[in-house]
């Protein structure tokens, strides 16, 4: 298997003849507006390019997971660092199937996007001659994450391959831990960019719990989610410095934009 990490939560599984891709935001640099304007600097979205490979990357995809798109069902309320409106063409101009969470089944179809796969929370669907599982994501701490698009992390199991976990955006709960301990992933992927909104609690995970999570994951990590939105203030320097205190360093990937990293 490799992960061909592209920006953000962006990335690609290419295993055997597919190539899955995962939440596409396609935007360019500053296309979208900032997501928060006080806590964090107002910078417009995303803070920077796709990587130079990042074509080459897309022109292979075969199949696509989106952990959330919206918030009820609020075209002005999509997430747009999780599926933008380049990413939606993108979906429909390639025909890519997608497997996603039956919340997310509704918006997807009236944007034109072929659902092939409507999941419900620990219900096992066959998936690419394997199998998935449906996650829940608490997107936040306390009230906000009512206001979120609460969504999905997967479990993944494909032939030959080791089994992934994609955490969505979520912070640390009793599922996450969870999937963590009963499944046990090969690679377990956590959004650790610590998002905040100019009000509420954090929306993903603060870096104690990303210390948490890395703490319990088995084997792999892989940080994501950072260094590409405004209102993502964890770097990836900082985390990489936390970690080697932390002892967890040797077992946590930190990608670079347009990197690819391989697992057996």
């Amino acid at each position: 298997m490799k992960i061909h990490h592209i920006r953000n939560a962006t990335f690609v599984i290419e295993s055997g003849d597919y190539r899955i891709i995962v939440d596409p935001m396609l935007s360019d640099k500053g296309a979208l507006p900032a997501f928060a304007h006080f806590r964090h600097p107002g910078e417009r979205n995303p803070i920077v390019d796709l990587p130079e490979n990042a074509a080459q990357i897309l022109d292979q995809v075969t199949h696509c997971l989106i952990t959330h798109s919206h918030t009820f069902g609020m075209e002005s309320l999509s997430h747009t660092d999780h599926l933008d409106p380049p990413g939606k063409s993108f979906l429909i101009q390639k025909d890519i199937p997608v497997a996603c969470s039956q919340k997310d089944v509704s918006f997807l179809t009236k944007n034109d996007i072929r659902v092939e796969n409507s999941l419900d929370f620990w219900q096992a669907q066959p998936f690419l001659g394997g199998k998935i599982i449906a996650i829940p994501a608490q997107h936040g701490h306390g009230w906000i994450h009512y206001l979120m698009a609460n969504g999905a992390g997967y479990y993944l199991e494909l032939p030959g391959e080791p089994s992934i976990y994609i955490s969505g955006d979520t912070v640390f709960t009793d599922d996450v831990h969870r999937v963590l301990t009963d499944l046990a992933p090969d690679i377990a992927v956590v959004a650790a960019g610590s998002a905040s909104l100019d009000i509420g609690g954090p929306i993903l995970m603060p870096m104690n719990e990303i210390i948490t999570f890395i703490r319990h994951a088995p084997k792999r990590v892989i940080a994501n989610h950072m260094e590409a939105l405004n209102h993502c203030p964890t770097k990836r320097s900082e985390l990489s410095q936390e970690l080697d205190v932390q002892n967890l360093l040797d077992k946590t990937d930190i990608p670079d934009d347009g990197q690819i990293l391989t697992f057996k």
